[in-house]
């Protein structure tokens, strides 16, 4: 049997199909840590950003190395600030044993008004040390039905549920794990309809990602390219905004503007602006630093590198679009098929 016919014919089991009814429930909507929204209701969207990072790995890490409370103080009034530049939804991009934590982002969505949408999925970069044990065990089958449970049932017991699947690879050809993680993120996505979000290395994961998606039938619409800007040349980037892929230049405030707002600026004049999402990485309260270390407030894309798009000549119908149109077309549920390819002609 071919591998598709056989990853299809895996994917089509009684699980699957209840997954599908709860995928077409939720078909069109954004998951929030408080329930369902309209896309519409996003309005001005970070869509890459962290409240808690816990780097001592996927054998050790656990809620009991920090102090919740501690944590809600420290992170409430940089999410105040951000509602207070007009931002309405942050996306929360830390991933399952790296210190994920459903129940946090639900109050502090509470308390500061802003939508917040977590994840499910495991992070395979950093060599691979966050990836829990169970994942070289499980096919990637078992991995997709976990992710799917989550998305069904909440995560970690709290009845929160994901709004989006995040996947973390390394740098360079796809390794073993890493291929293992991004085919169950596919076969979840067929299963759900939810967003890939891959934290890619460089451009040549970039192209394995896209690969690997379109032979087990996803379309490159249904990817996020995360780190885009990790890119060394614009073809790469080119040709992956040209198949469908989102790409996500999210590191801004890491270093001087430059990189970032030459991207930017390249993508629509490319014509590719509308498969753009910027965003900050940003906050990151460390677990096991004193008082979490320096945490890096979300604003300084609004006070400082929207006025520079403006400087270098994108409108304010091209600020709309990356900060509202796009995140909310990137991350409505929906599954994406890719097209077949055509039959030759005997």
């Amino acid at each position: 049997m071919q591998r598709r016919a056989f990853l299809t014919a895996l994917a089509v089991t009684p699980f699957a199909h209840r997954a599908s009814a709860a995928a077409s429930e939720d078909a069109g909507r954004i998951l929030t840590v408080r329930g369902p929204v309209a896309p519409s209701a996003l309005g001005v969207t970070l869509v890459h950003e962290h409240v808690l990072v816990d780097f001592i790995g996927a054998d050790r890490v656990t809620p009991d190395r920090y102090d919740a409370e501690e944590v809600f103080r420290t992170a409430l009034p940089h999410l105040v600030a951000l509602r207070e530049r007009g931002c309405q939804t942050l996306f929360e991009a830390t991933p399952a044993y790296l210190g994920r934590d459903p129940r946090l982002l639900r109050r502090l969505s509470e308390a500061s008004g802003l939508h917040l949408v977590t994840n499910t999925g495991y992070y395979g970069a950093a060599k691979d040390k966050h990836v829990p044990a169970h994942a070289y065990r499980e096919t990637a089958r078992q991995l997709a039905d976990r992710w799917t449970r989550e998305f069904r049932r909440g995560l970690d017991g709290s009845g929160i549920r994901p709004g989006f699947l995040k996947v973390g690879v390394d740098s360079g050809p796809l390794s073993d794990i890493d291929r293992k993680l991004v085919e169950a993120g596919a076969l979840c996505h067929l299963d759900t309809g939810l967003t890939i979000a891959v934290h890619t290395g460089d451009g040549a994961a970039a192209l394995g990602i896209l690969a690997l998606l379109k032979e087990l039938g996803v379309s490159p619409e249904a990817w996020v390219w995360v780190h885009a800007q990790n890119a060394k040349d614009r073809p790469t980037q080119d040709w992956a905004a040209r198949q469908g892929a989102w790409l996500e230049f999210d590191g801004v405030g890491w270093g001087p503007f430059d990189r970032y707002l030459e991207a930017v600026v390249d993508m629509k004049y490319r014509g590719h602006l509308g498969r753009v999402l910027v965003s900050q990485d940003a906050g990151w309260y460390h677990v096991g630093e004193p008082g979490g270390g320096t945490y890096r407030p979300y604003t300084i894309l609004f006070d400082e590198f929207v006025p520079a798009l403006r400087a270098h000549g994108l409108t304010e119908g091209d600020i709309q679009m990356l900060l509202v149109d796009n995140p909310a077309r990137a991350f409505a549920i929906g599954v994406k098929r890719a097209e077949p390819p055509p039959r030759s002609r005997s």
